[in-house]
């Protein structure tokens, strides 16, 4: 069954739709962002997500020590590196936290997707690339450079997904999980019926597939 991340949640409000929706992830961005919460404020709403929920935090060529942080306080229960952040640094984080760690690529051509079964990271993520922008264009990525490729890892799909596309964008990859946050929003705010829409389109395929 494919799994469900819904990013960028800030609300009360946001939780109390995903505990009754049931993604298997969300995400708290702790990057700059019109999304952007505080450590105090995820930490907040940490506390009233169900517990079979996991709660995902995405940085940005953040400080370590930030990152590690957030994990210990179990503020999140995974992390997701969407900047810049090479092996090194990645490898330097699993030896502080046991928590799973998500690397961000995107989609800029070819040459991005070699030698990624030497990043120390448990997941992959593909997102679309956009110039001067490290996540949330809206738009979908460029899937046909993964089709017919074979990971180590298993990878999460994100970039421009709604309720409408997402059947046509997941027949074109062999994605474990989709990654959404604009698509299930109307004026910027998170929709309950958007989100619970994109569940079902992600499910329905998910049973097609089985």
């Amino acid at each position: 069954m494919l799994k469900i991340k819904i990013c960028g949640l800030s609300r009360v409000e946001d939780i109390q739709m995903v505990n009754e929706l049931l993604p298997d992830y969300i995400g708290f961005v702790f990057a700059n962002s019109k999304r952007q919460v505080s450590p105090k404020q995820a930490g907040e709403l940490k506390k009233l997500l169900r517990p079979e929920i996991k709660a995902v935090g995405v940085f940005v060529n953040s400080p370590l020590e930030q990152v590690v942080s957030l994990v210990q306080e179990g503020v999140i229960d995974m992390v997701q590196l969407h900047g810049d952040e090479d092996a090194a640094y990645c490898q330097q984080l699993r030896q502080k936290i046991k928590a799973p760690v998500i690397k961000a690529i995107r989609l800029r051509d070819e040459a991005v997707l070699e030698n990624l079964d030497c990043f120390p990271c448990d997941y992959l993520l593909f997102d679309t690339y956009v110039v001067g922008q490290y996540g949330g264009s809206g738009k979908l990525g460029r899937l046909s450079l993964l089709n017919g490729r074979k990971f180590g890892k298993p990878y999460f799909l994100a970039g421009g997904m709604t309720a409408q596309n997402v059947q046509e964008a997941l027949r074109q990859v062999d994605a474990y999980a989709v990654d959404v946050s604009g698509g299930v929003e109307t004026d910027g705010v998170k929709d309950a019926r958007k989100v619970a829409a994109f569940i079902q389109a992600v499910r329905g395929r998910s049973e097609e597939d089985e």
